[in-house]
């Protein structure tokens, strides 16, 4: 059985968590698809363009990982890249009821995707690209959080400001 999975998130930037993510999935499933949210309703730091650069530029040691960009739906999204599953983290137990609701209503939308919950490894559910922006902006070290190049280009957007 062919199974695709969908990573949908804004991924503003990509953590170490994500990459935990992507990279047992890459294990689980023939492919996986990153799809980045342009996401109108915040002000991300990174352009969407930015953020598929950078996704694509930390998994490329991934053979069955596609990283794309979307502005639609996701279920459209989805059935539009042939996807199966709609893979998402949770770290905490906070982000439950918030994804248990996401995943009924994608359910609704489209009845034949599953949604997958993933945990990530224990050094890493603490992290989420929120914090590692307000560290970051403040200058603190971020290196155990991201992949190096994130940690640079977090640090050159930081000194555009």
């Amino acid at each position: 059985m062919n199974i695709t999975a969908i990573y949908p998130g804004t991924f503003d930037p990509i953590t170490n968590g994500h990459l935990d993510l992507v990279a047992r999935a890459s294990k689980l499933y023939d492919r996986v698809i990153v799809a980045i949210a342009e996401n109108r309703g915040k002000e991300p730091l990174f352009s969407v363009q930015e953020r598929v650069a950078l996704v694509k530029a930390v998994t490329v040691d991934y053979f069955n990982v596609e990283v794309i960009g979307f502005n639609n739906l996701l279920v459209d999204c989805a059935r539009e890249r042939g996807a199966n599953v709609i893979l998402r983290g949770l770290r905490a137990v906070s982000d439950f009821e918030y994804e248990f609701q996401l995943a009924g209503m994608n359910r609704r939308l489209s009845p034949q995707l599953e949604t997958v919950f993933l945990t990530p490894a224990e050094q890493y559910e603490f992290i989420s690209s929120s914090m590692i922006r307000e560290i970051a902006k403040l200058h603190g070290d971020v290196s155990s959080f991201v992949p190096e190049i994130v940690e640079q280009r977090l640090t050159e957007k930081y000194a555009e400001e």
